[in-house]
């Protein structure tokens, strides 16, 4: 019987964010404190509820980086995995953090749909649009990561929905200046509510079942057993574990029965895992057929 346990790493020193996070968080602190002063300035309840929005993402910014420096940290006493966990922890704080900030803006526009008042159409159709420039621009610069890790596909998801309620603003600005209807812009806050429960339920999902340990969801843990079983001199696999250790880390276990040499099953195993799979942590544990056999008969 042998046993054999494979880190190969691939952390975040792939992607250099602390200069990304950095900049997203000082323009957008920039921007909600001019939106908010010019949201009260506009009466427009669609400023303010975007402000509210762009408030929890510099949050959700600013947990992102965190995690992501505790993610880098080298396991130390109790803590044997390290800090990879906390990925996973803020990225459902972070879709918590959007959910209240819906509640916050739906309660807002309700009492505007209620009793509407003047909107400055000019002076939000301008904020937002620079509110366009500063999130479309935060977006583009999680592209690349958010291919890999969910913390940062969350930051990703954030900042382009943003700019997408951003620019919905500046159409409501435009017709509130040109036809005069008030209730145009508290209906635009609860547009910016649906994009906000669309854009963030997914996310508040995945992170949960990762928190729980489940299969990530570009796994299909179905084709690994396939591919296991594939591998020459397996025979047969038992007590195959596969979870996330971090939003940018997979780790698998698995028993394999086999009568052929061990080694090169391993072998084999880690390539498929690293190569299909982006799994790069595995423990594989290989026991010989006929003992195995032997044991259920006897013991």
């Amino acid at each position: 019987m042998s046993h054999y346990h494979d880190h190969n790493h691939n952390h975040l020193e792939n992607f250099q964010y602390n200069k990304v996070f950095a900049i997203g968080i000082g323009l957008n602190i920039a921007f909600v404190i001019v939106e908010v002063m010019y949201g009260f300035l506009a009466n427009s309840s669609a400023l303010l509820a975007d402000a509210g929005h762009n408030a929890s993402d510099v949050l959700s910014l600013i947990f992102a980086w965190t995690a992501v420096w505790l993610a880098k940290l080298k396991p130390k006493g109790k803590y044997t995995y390290g800090l990879r966990k906390t990925t996973i922890l803020v990225s459902i704080l972070n879709a918590l953090l959007l959910f209240g900030a819906v509640a916050i803006i739906g309660w807002n526009a309700i009492e505007k749909i209620s009793n509407p008042e003047p909107v400055a159409g000019s002076q939000v159709m301008i904020v937002a649009a620079i509110g366009v420039l500063i999130n479309g621009f935060t977006a583009f610069l999680f592209i690349k990561g958010q291919k890999h890790d969910l913390n940062l596909k969350g930051a990703y998801l954030h900042m382009l929905a943003d700019a997408i309620i951003s620019l919905g603003v500046v159409v409501a600005g435009l017709l509130i200046t040109f036809t005069g209807f008030m209730w145009i812009d508290p209906l635009t806050s609860m547009i910016i509510i649906l994009v906000i429960i669309w854009s963030t339920w997914g996310l508040f999902i995945d992170s949960i079942n990762l928190a729980l340990d489940a299969v990530p969801r570009n796994i299909d843990i179905e084709k690994l057993q396939n591919e296991l079983l594939k591998v020459e001199g397996v025979e047969q696999i038992h007590d195959l574990h596969v979870w996330a250790m971090s939003t940018t880390e997979n780790a698998m276990t698995v028993h394999v029965i086999s009568k052929n040499d061990g080694a090169t099953i391993i072998e084999n195993i880690q390539k498929i895992m690293r190569e299909n799979f982006a799994i790069t942590h595995t423990t594989i544990q290989v026991e010989d057929k006929e003992i195995n056999k032997n044991c259920l008969l006897d013991c």
